[in-house]
């Protein structure tokens, strides 16, 4: 009797259910993704070409670059509708960091500058901020091991 109940319950679940177009928004999330590092790239290229800049000093500068325009853009409400749009294509490169950040920010700056802003800038960051240190910590933990052993 328990059992036929929830198979029920589930049929008119999955009656109800809205059929998301998987393949679709991994195509979105994709282009938009690859956009977005497409123009890290160019700034990249413009660190070299125009300021004294190598390929590997031209990183940090780029990281900053892309993370002050997601900002600007956040603050403008433009990153939200991007978001709605690429999905994880606007959350996964570094961009979506400064989003989460100036989103917080936004979001709670009702509660004044201390409490409200500066106490919640970082609630959703802040596990980007902890696995991109753990993640770094073991990558570099695994290449020192490599070049011990002589593969690297």
């Amino acid at each position: 009797m328990a059992n036929e109940w929830v198979r029920q319950s589930k049929d008119a679940a999955d009656q109800h259910e809205i059929k998301r177009p998987v393949l679709k928004n991994c195509l979105k999330a994709f282009l938009v993704g690859g956009f977005i590092c497409m123009i890290g790239q160019l700034v990249t290229l413009l660190l070299i070409s125009y300021f004294p800049f190598t390929e590997q000093t031209a990183g940090n500068p780029t990281v900053a670059v892309m993370v002050f325009f997601s900002m600007l853009l956040t603050g403008f409400g433009l990153y939200q509708k991007l978001g709605q749009f690429a999905g994880a294509g606007s959350a996964v490169p570094v961009t979506g960091f400064g989003n989460a950040v100036v989103s917080a920010a936004i979001e709670h700056r009702s509660e004044g500058l201390v409490l409200g802003v500066g106490g919640n800038i970082f609630k959703l960051a802040g596990s980007v901020i902890v696995f991109g240190v753990i993640s770094a910590f073991f990558i570099a933990l695994i290449k020192t091991i490599l070049i011990q052993i002589g593969v690297i």
